[in-house]
């Protein structure tokens, strides 16, 4: 039996965690050995998986300060993992007997997972993180010189590396200039399409309004990256253009980290843009919901609204679809590989008037969400399927190994 240790800097709840949580699932299955070891695990926040025994979760360093007065993130997030890989490879038995050690995010581990004699290393690529940053400042150019320069030699060290999406390969490309001799593997990160046709729970009012019938959903992280005023910009026209509509509704949906301060200052940035518009009672805020509530919202929801410009990939929207929730996402990155335009959604300038226009088409079409939504299951069932996904993962690691 081939052991592999996953190495995740947070196990919270995002799409990278999720990503990573469905390759462990899939190696699993395959009857690989699987386990993880992260810098950070809140049994209160984290997906179920990670919780209820389907794997041994080992948390290393979280005494390790996550930022320096609110600064220097990226720094103490490279520490904290390298704190973690070197534990793991000269102070635990965890590493005894580790075929593969699979790590996503953070490369900066990886010369130290080296100091392991046998075991060969995977290297996810969600995305560059040095692309997840601004440098408008000298000082700030000047901190991060260093940071991007280290994770691009140790992103190399990698045996085998993967992207998300072609999107995202072109983007290492274009990043890791030395890199170019490298050509890194697409592992579309997938969700398990068993729960597609699950039963699902009745909404209750709490989660949707029971007197409205026309859902407008957008589920995010609340981060400013993630471009959520668009959804409430472009709900906000729609409720103009159908004043005399008293059954249309927005819900914004994401995950919410007390102990991050973005995720709460954009919180009371996105419900007082709500009060701008004077739209308190046709926008409802949930945080971080159930993977259970999440399903109940996409499967009666008329249409997803997927607001990320330039995403890595995006598995909202393919969970979306899979639950017969048409998605109208911007025109870049993932999405653009993901939905088919004017069949499963629309793809749209990341604009409130392109956004509000497509918006329309469900308001004056209701129908249309059901048709559409159906060519949604039938693509993610085809061409996103977590068989296909464990078969190509499994293959991928039999490669390295052997």
């Amino acid at each position: 039996m081939t052991k592999i240790v996953f190495l995740h800097p947070d196990l919270g709840i995002g799409g990278a965690e999720r990503a990573v949580i469905d390759a462990a699932l899939a190696l699993k299955g395959k009857g690989h050995s699987v386990e993880f070891v992260t810098s950070h695990h809140d049994p209160n926040h984290c997906f179920p998986e990670t919780t209820d025994g389907s794997f041994k979760v080992t948390s290393v360093g979280d005494w390790l300060p996550r930022s320096i007065f609110g600064k220097f993130a990226a720094l103490c997030a490279y520490i904290r993992m390298i704190y973690a890989a070197i534990y793991l490879v000269l102070f635990s038995d965890i590493s005894k007997d580790v075929d593969l050690f699979f790590c996503d995010q953070i490369s900066a581990c990886i010369p130290f997972l080296k100091l392991h004699s046998k075991a060969k290393i995977l290297f996810y690529c969600h995305f560059p993180d040095m692309l997840l940053t601004q440098r408008k400042s000298f000082m700030k150019k000047l901190y991060r010189g260093p940071i991007d320069w280290f994770e691009e030699i140790t992103t190399g060290m990698a045996d085998t590396i993967l992207v998300n999406s072609n999107f995202t390969a072109g983007i290492f490309h274009e990043t890791f200039k030395s890199l170019s001799n490298i050509t890194p593997q697409v592992l579309y990160p997938v969700p398990d399409c068993e729960i597609f046709d699950k039963p699902v729970d009745q909404p209750t009012d709490d989660l949707i309004p029971s007197n409205k019938s026309l859902i407008f959903t957008s589920i995010n992280r609340y981060e400013r990256k993630k471009n959520l005023p668009l959804a409430i910009k472009a709900f906000a026209k729609v409720r103009e253009n159908h004043a005399d509509n008293k059954d249309i509704h927005l819900i914004m949906a994401g995950g919410y980290d007390e102990r991050v301060t973005e995720n709460v200052e954009h919180y009371q940035e996105l419900k007082q843009l709500v009060k701008d518009y004077h739209l308190d009672n046709d926008v409802s805020f949930h945080r971080s919901l159930s993977d259970a509530k999440k399903q109940t919202l996409l499967k009666y929801s008329t249409c997803l609204l997927y607001t990320p410009d330039k995403e890595h990939f995006g598995i909202v929207p393919i969970e979306a679809m899979g639950m017969q929730c048409p998605v109208i996402a911007v025109n870049s990155g993932g999405p653009l590989e993901t939905i088919e335009d004017g069949k499963t959604g629309f793809l749209c300038e990341p604009i409130p008037e392109k956004f509000a226009k497509a918006m329309e088409f469900f308001v004056n079409n209701p129908e249309k969400s059901q048709i559409f939504g159906k060519s949604g299951k039938e693509r993610v069932l085809s061409k996103f399927s977590f068989n296909q996904f464990s078969g190509t993962l499994n293959g991928i690691v039999s490669n390295i190994i052997h």
